[in-house]
């Protein structure tokens, strides 16, 4: 029998996975059912296939949740192993945030070595929003996790050049979008892009790799969609949030165009509400959606649902009987209100600096953004990056940079629906980017000349937009004091006695390297509080978050949870 050794590498990465383990699984029972409407459909689910099939909101089968099926498959089946409570119902979430940081880790150091796979996992184990979306019943971290497994296909499949690679990888996007819709596609110009300009085969081959892959693609995203559309729908429940009872119709309309802000949304929410024109009895072939009178003659269920969700109570223009998900809060002032103020994350006018400036977003996601966009520069020049991209180094940094710059344009330019949680769609990107970025700016450290000075600058440059974000929080609690002062010792005095060091020519690279990390620690402390206050607090249901403001937020949680037992006793 082969006698295991516990490496250094192993030791490091098993603290990470412990500690990723501890911020989505301690506590957990605090979030109760968490999103209460995505918790309703998931009993339903539990009670018939029928139900389970459609994801069928209630009992009687007569409207579905908005959302596509996989990711609250799984939560059934969670619950149906486990017994239907709210930790079950989140497990999912939280195995799959754990996954994540080590798939991430498997990827990043594939191309870029174990230091650059290390750090990428610490940074996307200690990511607010990602933390706080692992311990939330919404699927957007399932779908982080399956994005993640897709680049590993085709990070592969681009150095290889190997056509089962990307077939595998764009199968994967397209069970990604059974779990959120067309935000699994945000990754597609990354992965086209990569295997486009991969030089390890003829282009013809490349093109022709692609167009067989697309159609894959789309059979695989649109085969479930298709398959419901096709059956009567006298045999099936109502689509929720859609306007003709049309799967087909609530991908491009609903979860599509009101994402582009294109097309309204004032009658729906983020959850599932139907407009409210009546006249359509269950099964009926109009293409109006039903009315809250014939939605409360259904069942109990749907008859009090918009009071059984976590959030602002519903607006007069809600009809009362439609199913309602997660709403994004009002507020979103500067100086430490949780959560965005619209639909569109924020009262924030869309710019570049929406995610800087605006307070619910800027802190869960945004701590080490500077040194992922930095690390695209340092590592560029360190590869010399320009074509042929005939390495995986070149290729990997190209399919970070293209899921990382385009869903940041979108998320800060956007007038369409989006909340707030969405971010942790940035999270993987910003992660192995920072990872690459450390990992080749002390390459070009050690190298010398001008291109050693991007290290110790990137510190400060990342510690200042800290120190910027935290000065939102600066009057709402003590704490926030201390991380300034720690961070600031921690990152600015290390960044400085590397400059100094590098001044006076100083090539004790022992010293610099314990510099280095003790930079990084002081980069760290901040989005790793912000982290672990969700050990403490239950979060909001419909609107996950991590930070300061959730520890003076009030839950309702437990006359939510009594309410969520009414709805499906």
């Amino acid at each position: 029998m082969k006698r295991l050794k516990l490496s250094k590498e192993k030791f490091l990465l098993s603290l990470i996975l412990i500690l990723s383990a501890i911020l989505n699984f301690a506590n957990l029972s605090i979030e109760g059912y968490s999103n209460l409407y995505y918790a309703a459909g998931v009993k339903s689910m539990t009670m018939s296939l029928k139900n389970f099939f459609f994801v069928s909101f209630d009992p009687a089968s007569f409207v579905t949740i908005d959302k596509p099926p996989l990711g609250f498959w799984l939560q059934a089946i969670s619950a149906k192993i486990f017994g239907y409570s709210g930790w079950s119902i989140l497990l999912p979430q939280a195995l799959a945030g754990v996954i994540s940081v080590y798939v991430i880790y498997k990827i990043v150091k594939r191309s870029f070595g174990s230091t650059a796979g290390l750090l990428s996992a610490l940074f996307l184990a200690t990511t607010p929003i990602f933390v706080a979306v692992s311990r939330n019943n919404t699927c957007d971290n399932l779908l982080v996790l399956t994005l993640l497994i897709a680049c590993w296909f085709i990070s592969i499949a681009a150095e290889k050049g190997k056509f089962k690679y990307l077939i595998i990888c764009l199968v994967i996007v397209g069970i990604g979008f059974n779990i959120k819709m067309l935000q699994s596609y945000m990754v597609i110009p990354a992965i086209y892009l990569v295997y486009l300009l991969s030089s390890s085969i003829s282009l013809k081959k490349r093109i022709i790799h692609l167009i067989c892959g697309t159609l894959v693609l789309l059979v695989v995203s649109f085969s479930w969609a298709i398959v419901v559309d096709l059956i009567p729908a006298a045999n099936r429940p109502y689509v929720g949030s859609s306007t003709n009872n049309s799967e087909l119709e609530l991908i491009i309309g609903h979860n599509g165009l009101e994402r582009l802000g294109i097309g309204s949304s004032t009658t729906k929410s983020g959850g599932g509400n139907a407009k409210t024109q009546g006249g359509l009895t269950k099964g009926s072939n109009t293409s109006t959606p039903p009315s809250s009178s014939e939605a409360n003659s259904s069942s109990s269920s749907a008859s009090i649902n918009a009071n059984a969700q976590s959030g602002p109570p519903p607006s007069s223009t809600r009809p009362s009987g439609m199913p309602s998900g997660g709403e994004m809060p009002t507020g979103g002032k500067q100086g430490g209100g949780q959560g965005g103020g619209s639909n569109n994350g924020g009262q924030s006018v869309s710019s570049v600096t929406r995610l800087f400036v605006t307070t619910g977003l800027s802190d869960q996601i945004i701590w080490l953004f500077p040194i992922a966009i930095l690390g695209i520069l340092a590592a560029s020049l360190k590869e010399k990056f320009k074509p042929a991209f005939n390495n995986k180094r070149k290729l990997d940094l190209l399919l970070w940079s293209m899921w990382l710059i385009p869903s940041f344009i979108y998320f800060s330019f956007t007038t369409g629906l989006f909340h707030p949680y969405y971010l942790t769609m940035l999270a993987a990107p910003i992660a192995a980017l920072a990872g690459i970025g450390i990992v080749s700016m002390w390459d070009l450290y050690i190298e010398g000349g001008w291109k050693s000075w991007i290290l110790p600058i990137t510190l400060i440059v990342d510690g200042v937009a800290q120190l910027f974000v935290l000065s939102y929080f600066y009057s709402t609690s003590s704490i926030t004091k201390i991380l300034m002062i720690s961070l600031s010792i921690l990152c600015f005095v290390s960044s400085i006695i590397l400059i100094i060091l590098k001044i006076k020519k100083n090539n004790n690279l022992k010293l610099s390297k314990m510099l280095v990390a003790t930079a990084l620690i002081g980069l760290l402390i901040t989005p790793t509080v912000w982290s672990g206050t969700v050990l403490f607090t239950a979060g909001s249901g419909s609107m996950p978050s991590a930070g300061l403001s959730i520890l003076s937020k009030t839950s309702d949680s437990g006359w939510e949870t009594q309410k969520l037992l009414i709805i499906q006793s």
